[in-house]
């Protein structure tokens, strides 16, 4: 605990502690002398701890959903979505500052194609390839969920145009607005109220 700290660091410590214990104590720091051959394993296993903390997190999630009586599909749109953003987040915000917007669009862009490419079939090939028998993924309201993101992207390229290509107060809450639209949306789907 680093008490000589004012309290809000002292905080952070406690809250991050599970996550430096767990780390710390099955991960050696490469760059300490003589460890630096350990790369890889130290790779393997933060590869291997970013799963279980997202099984973690998924888990939890449905938990709390139930708990307070929201659904599953709100849950993923804001809660786990926004978890996993966070880092895409900061990363833009550090390039855009630097005055590389292009890299910042391509940041967050790319790392959802990633997923969706990666993140995604990966896991579901492991599977297969391990059990031999087929992931069956639910697919209610796909169509519907594409048309909509097809409308944001093209509703997001024509606000960002309209302001001049230059981020604004104004463009912010237009963005925050489309995307209470898309979880409402989502949700007149997942509950049947739209069939797609």
């Amino acid at each position: 605990m680093p008490w000589e700290e004012p309290l809000a660091s002292q905080c952070a410590w406690v809250f991050l502690a599970p996550l430096t214990v767990t780390l710390g104590l099955t991960l050696c720091n490469p760059h300490d002398d003589g460890k630096g051959r350990y790369c890889y394993a130290v790779f393997a296993g933060s590869i291997a701890w970013i799963a279980v903390y997202s099984y973690l997190m998924v888990t939890w999630a449905q938990v709390i959903g139930a708990a307070i009586g929201l659904p599953d599909i709100i849950m993923g749109l804001t809660f786990l979505a926004a978890g996993t953003s966070v880092p895409d987040l900061l990363s833009s915000v550090i390039v855009a500052r630097q005055g590389l917007g292009d890299m910042a669009v391509s940041s967050s862009i790319g790392s959802n194609i990633f997923d969706v490419t990666v993140g995604l079939p990966v896991p579901w090939l492991l599977y297969m390839a391990f059990t031999g028998a087929p992931v069956n993924v639910s697919s209610d309201g796909v169509a519907f969920s594409i048309f909509i993101l097809l409308c944001m992207l093209a509703s997001t390229v024509i606000i960002i145009a309209s302001n001049g290509w230059a981020l604004t107060k104004t463009l912010g809450f237009t963005m925050f607005g489309l995307y209470f639209v898309y979880v409402y949306s989502s949700r007149l789907v997942s509950a049947g109220i739209i069939h797609a």
